[in-house]
């Protein structure tokens, strides 16, 4: 009998067990998905009772990312990276808790971007007074046009959505990048992160214009928006 007409047993060939792991695997991950659901349901459920604004959670995280950029600045790169983690599931808990209270708001989603900028930014500077103090200026730089690409990735998208439905186009979201810095940070290769960031943020940046340039010229702009480039 051939090895695909047995779809639940063992074979051994040459000494070596083989088994049909993508069932097994898909098993697995499956049982922690859902196991990662009922907690963060339990965790959100349990904050959500309290009656605590969301909008605090947003400020939470922000001056959690705060304490990361203190550690990027006297070169405590892996406490940093466990902060920027942990200042991650904050980010993740006001919005799930703000849907469970009922409490989703235009201003929350505002609030949220914004207080979001003050965070990428002050991460941002937090390396470049670790690299000022250490005098390495190729990095100071490096951080400088890398701080600058990340805003400019959310400033194209915020301003293309004035003008055009969506532009999510390009990679370098804020997920992309804090996961980068985490990375960088735990492994202690900053450089190569920021290199990475800076590139691919500003090819993200291009990637953008050309798209709202591509939409607003086929006229699939906004109601009221008649604009021709």
């Amino acid at each position: 009998m051939a090895l695909h007409d047995l779809p639940t047993k063992m074979v051994s060939q040459n000494g070596v067990v083989l088994r049909h792991y993508g069932i097994e695997m898909a098993t697995f991950t499956g049982a922690i998905g859902t196991g990662g659901k009922w907690l963060l349901d339990k965790i959100v459920g349990g904050i959500a009772a309290t009656g605590i604004n969301p909008n605090f959670l947003t400020f939470l995280g922000l001056l959690v990312n705060f304490g990361a950029a203190a550690f990027f600045a006297v070169g405590g790169f892996r406490t940093g990276a466990i902060i920027i983690f942990c200042a991650g599931f904050l980010d993740m808990l006001d919005g799930q808790v703000a849907r469970r209270q009922g409490r989703v708001t235009a201003f929350g989603a505002f609030y949220d971007s914004t207080l979001d900028r003050y965070a990428d930014m002050a991460l941002y500077m937090g390396l470049l007074v670790y690299y000022s103090v250490s005098g390495r200026t190729p990095y100071v730089v490096l951080a400088a046009v890398a701080t600058a690409g990340s805003v400019m990735v959310s400033y194209a998208r915020a301003r293309a959505e004035s003008l055009i439905p969506l532009c999510k186009v390009g990679f370098m979201e804020r997920p992309e990048r804090l996961v980068l810095l985490i990375i960088g940070g735990l492994f202690n290769r900053m450089g190569p992160v920021l290199w990475v960031i800076a590139v691919v943020s500003t090819i993200t940046v291009i990637h953008r214009i050309i798209f709202t340039w591509q939409e607003t010229k086929a006229g699939r702009t906004l109601p009221g928006i008649k604009l021709s480039l």
